[in-house]
């Protein structure tokens, strides 16, 4: 990466054309791409050999090739202990079992190479032979012709790469960081002509290309096999398992559900997946034991079993959902658990699958992460040596650019986009885990980056295209929020809370008048303005329109226009329109509108009579994630014939698929979003009773779409006594006592973490403060960060003032002895301060805040200097549909998009005086007229609109004031007024 500039498609294609017959593809420091090579070349008809370069540095030391998969296994051994420790390649790797070492040209003597080791001879150094005894050495010398590049444009597209990867001028790339520039692809006629001379190095070559012979079997399963030693014991268990949850979920006489449960468990068996949901069985296990919350999602939640099994709490019985979208005898690629866990406990999670399975067999899933058009072209600027602005330029107007006569400016955009989308560097997925039966190393080698566990050089795709299936073990922020407020809760209340009553949530009174409200500020996936928009036109109170608003939010849908016909079809029920009776019957639920991937399997198994797992794959198909092509051609015949056979009429049957194609590839798996629903209930549940435990579970997992500040807002409702940071009751994080809320120090900016960690330390282990002089000699504080303290209000336990313990500190600190804080063997009593009266102004303490947390901890309304009366609230609004209204609103978020014609507009969320929240609409003509400048205060005036029961005012002008700015805003209303009072 940053090396090569040749495609492994592009370089087989080009060895097919010149008829290469062996060819042999030698990353540097890297086996990634080995098997998409091996696919490619069997497609070709060309032997694939694999191995590697090994460099330290800029210094190329040796190639290893593998002679069969034990030397597959060392190369990757070798190459992943260097890349873990961070050591240099030795000058000569030792024996590795199947395996060619290859030496450039003088770097060993020849007689001291050992069987297995070979020099390269370079077509430039054959010159070098001249008086050497070559066939003495005819076992030892191979033809060595290393591919870097195609052609010449290609070689300063190399030389661009090394100057991004080494982060210098390209006049400043030293010559041996750069490949020579006959490192090129020439065809094998040319390459014997080069070594006519020298028959034995052809000869040899070939016998060494010969004798490497890696087996790669691309279609056998590569996951570990097992969980309990035997394919016969794990379908034992996985039975008995599956059959005890069968009776905790629904009871013994549930007869649907047992034969759902019936039909699982014999297609998880025959596609030999029951090690795979008995190794995520057993995780979700070991999580329940150490006390974790975790949510299981993803289209696994489709699964009777998974149910049953305790991985998700989502009823696909209840709601529907087909088995076969989650796993079919015709689905080619894996299935997919999806576990999130807080982000806290996740680490302790890819702990146990590491030790459980063995660090051998464990590792984290790798990405490849490209160039992107944006930041290449700010990589090649600075490789060119240009200032911002003149990059700026290049990317804001790229026609102009290329156009133009700067030629710089040019090759910055031809060469951007050749390595559009190229390997840039390995990274990390997601949350994909690894578990193989074979040792991992078997199939590439892995690195340990800073994280801390080892990491596959495979990606996604690769695993997939190899049957090594991950296990998604994700973190989330929201799930944070549900477990520390649980902790909290049993804390300040002594309360045990069963989260997992979902059902009871489902139908709790309160919970059900807080959804109706929109009450969901902090809780997952329903805070957002949008969302709770669209929770208040779908007047929702229950689970299944929650199911359907997580689906119908989704960017694609909505942007196809789905969710708004959702929305009418909700409101105006007796005008909707079904093609078909069976249509009307399959989607009366979702109001005649396709909503989930279910539905399009749905549609496709009842209306047109496919199987369900054609029907999938049918799915899969049309949203672009499934390759074949004639399969696909089929079920599309098999659709319309089936229709024909059940007497549908043509017009109709090519209706159904035209809405199926193009609604197919918007479509959201409703087990995501059945999961989602859950997940928000249990958060509505916390926020409803344990408002104030929640809302500070929120602010010590740093919130969630909104910034901190609202969460403080929504915590000041909670009905507790907000305090700022305290040396004596604080923690570094939020804490709660009672309704006394301490601000936790890391909210404090510059407060340095290491420094208060040590403070709330001494604390703990030598009572609390007793003042000032106290805390000065028992933490022996940088001026500085006393300073920050004493003016964040973490002193007020002293009863003085801020000004006078700014004082106090200056002498103090003077005394102060430079050397390691200690306890006296005997206290002296702290020294009465005389000090004069100190002014103080009642916004003071305010504005420490707003420079220290970023936002007064008292509502921002009490600070503002501005008469407020005089402007109407959210309550207000309410009843002025129609009307020109102004409101003095405190931004919360803005959200910018386009017009249809390209126009940027906006829409705003603002809290009113009475901490309620505002909606407004800023149209491109009054967003170019009255522009954001950053967050505060804004007097907004403009017209109340309403759509099926939301308020938003159509802003018309705008304008920002400050803290001390008194004078009411006079917009266009009022200078109308005045102008018709003149007249």
């Amino acid at each position: 990466m940053r090396y090569g500039t040749i495609r492994d498609k592009e370089l087989v294609s080009l060895a097919k054309e010149w008829g290469v017959t062996s060819l042999a593809l030698t990353n540097i420091n890297s086996t990634t791409g080995a098997w998409d090579f091996v696919r490619a070349c069997r497609a070709a008809d060309i032997k694939p050999v694999i191995g590697m370069e090994c460099r330290n540095g800029g210094t190329f030391c040796y190639l290893l090739l593998a002679r069969e998969m034990e030397g597959w296994l060392s190369i990757n051994d070798f190459l992943s202990a260097h890349l873990h420790s961070g050591a240099p390649f030795p000058a000569k790797p030792g024996y590795m079992p199947g395996v060619y070492v290859v030496y450039p040209w003088g770097a060993q003597h020849p007689a001291s190479l050992a069987e297995h080791e070979l020099i390269g001879v370079r077509p430039r150094e054959l010159s070098r032979l001249f008086r050497m005894d070559v066939q003495a050495l005819r076992d030892k010398l191979v033809m060595l012709q290393p591919v870097t590049f195609a052609t010449t444009e290609q070689y300063e597209l190399h030389r661009l790469l090394r100057a991004v990867d080494c982060n210098l001028l390209i006049t400043q790339l030293p010559q041996q960081e750069v490949a020579a520039s006959d490192e090129l692809f020439v065809p094998p006629h040319r390459m014997l002509e080069w070594y006519a001379a020298y028959p034995s190095i052809v000869q040899n070559t070939l016998r060494i290309m010969d004798s490497c012979d890696v087996q790669f079997d691309l279609k056998a399963s590569r996951n570990k096999q097992t969980f309990t030693g035997s394919r016969q014991s794990d379908k034992e268990l996985l039975r008995e398992k599956a059959m005890e949850g069968l009776g905790w979920r629904y009871g013994a006489d549930h007869e649907e559900a047992r034969q759902r449960v019936e039909k699982e468990l014999h297609i998880i068996d025959k596609m030999d997946f029951n090690a795979y949901f008995l190794i995520t069985w057993d995780i979700i296990c070991y999580a329940r034991n150490r006390g974790f919350f975790f949510v299981g999602r993803g289209s696994g939640a489709n699964s009777v079993v998974a149910y049953c099994l305790g991985i998700t709490n989502v009823d696909p019985v209840a709601l529907g959902l087909y088995f076969e979208r989650f796993l079919n005898p015709h689905r080619a690629s894996p299935p997919d658990f999806d576990i999130d866990f807080s982000w806290r406990d996740r680490d302790d999670i890819f702990r146990y699958i590491f030790k459980k399975y063995g660090e051998k067999h464990a590792a984290l899933l790798g990405t490849v992460n490209t160039f992107q058009t944006n930041a290449v072209v700010r990589e090649l600027g600075k490789v060119f040596g240009l200032p911002k602005y003149e990059i700026d330029r290049v990317l804001e107007k790229p026609y102009e650019v290329s156009l133009g006569t700067d030629n710089v400016h040019r090759r910055i955009l031809h060469y951007g986009q050749m390595l559009e989308a190229y390997p840039n560097h390995l990274s990390i997925h997601a949350g994909g885990v690894l578990i193989s039966e074979a040792p991992i190393h078997q199939h590439c080698a892995t690195h340990m980056p800073p994280k801390g566990f080892s990491t596959a050089q495979l990606d996604m795709h690769m695993a997939e295209s190899i049957h090594l299936h991950k296990f998604d073990i994700l973190s989330q922020r929201g799930l944070g929020h549900i477990r520390d407020t649980i902790s909290l809760v049993k804390q300040n209340r002594g309360v045990d809370v069963d989260i997992d009553d979902v059902k009871g949530f489902m139908e709790d009174e309160h919970v059900k008048q807080n959804l109706r409200q929109v009450n969901t500020i902090g809780c997952f996936y329903i805070e957002s303005p949008g969302m709770r928009q669209l929770l208040q036109k779908l007047r929702c109170e229950n689970y299944i329109t929650l199911v359907a608003a997580s689906s119908i939010i989704r960017p694609g849908v909505a942007q196809a226009g789905m969710m708004r016909q959702y929305v009418h079809n909700f409101h105006h029920p007796d005008k909707t329109e079904y093609l078909h009776p069976v249509m009307k019957e399959l989607l009366a639920e979702t109001y005649g509108v396709m909503v989930y991937q279910e539905d399009v399997i749905r549609v496709a198994h009842r209306f047109a009579d496919l199987e369900l797992a054609d029907a999938d794959t049918l799915r899969r198909a049309m949203s672009g994630k499934y390759r074949g092509e004639e399969s696909f051609r089929k079920i599309q015949q098999q659709f319309f014939e089936n229709c024909d056979r059940l007497g549908r009429e043509r017009s109709v049957s090519e209706e159904v698929w035209r809405q199926i194609s193009s609604f197919a590839n918007f479509s959201f798996s409703k087990a995501h979003s059945a999961s989602f629903a859950v997940e928000s209930y249990q958060s509505l549940f916390l926020k409803t009773y344990f408002p104030a435990e929640f809302m500070v579970a929120v602010i010590n997992n740093f919130g969630g779409f909104y910034n901190r500040e609202l969460y403080f807002r929504e915590l000041s409702k909670a009905g507790v006594t907000l305090h700022p940071p305290c040396v004596n009751d604080g923690d570094y994080y939020t804490n709660i006592k009672g309704s006394d809320v301490y601000t936790g120090f890391i909210q404090v900016d510059r407060l340095e973490q290491a420094w208060m960690e040590r403070v709330l330390r001494c604390r703990q282990a030598d009572g609390l403060f007793s003042g000032l002089e106290d805390f000065i000699a028992r933490t022996a504080p940088a001026p500085e960060q006393l300073e920050i303290l004493i003016r964040v209000g973490a002193f007020k336990f002293t009863g003085e003032s801020k000004k006078s313990l700014l004082w106090q500190s200056s002498l103090l600190l003077r005394k102060q002895v430079a050397e390691d804080a200690r306890l006296s063997l005997f206290r002296e009593e702290p020294r009465d301060w005389k000090l004069p009266h100190l002014s103080k102004h009642t916004h003071e303490d305010a504005f420490d805040e707003i420079e220290l947390l970023g936002f007064p901890l008292a509502s921002p309304f009490e600070v503002l200097d501005h008469q407020q009366d005089v402007y109407d609230t959210a309550g207000m609004i309410d009843r002025k549909v129609g009307q020109q209204v102004k409101v003095l609103g405190y931004l919360v978020t803005l959200k910018y998009i386009r017009t249809s014609k390209g126009d940027p507009m906006c829409f705003g969320t603002f809290l009113d005086r009475e901490m309620n929240f505002v909606d407004t609409v800023h149209f491109p003509q009054s967003l170019g007229r009255y522009p954001f400048q950053k967050g505060g205060f804004y007097v907004l005036e403009g017209l109340v609109t309403e759509e099926f029961g939301v308020i938003t005012i159509n802003v018309q002008a705008m304008k920002k004031i400050g803290y001390f700015e008194d004078r009411v805003f006079e917009g266009p209303s009022a200078q109308r007024h005045v102008a018709e009072r003149l007249l």
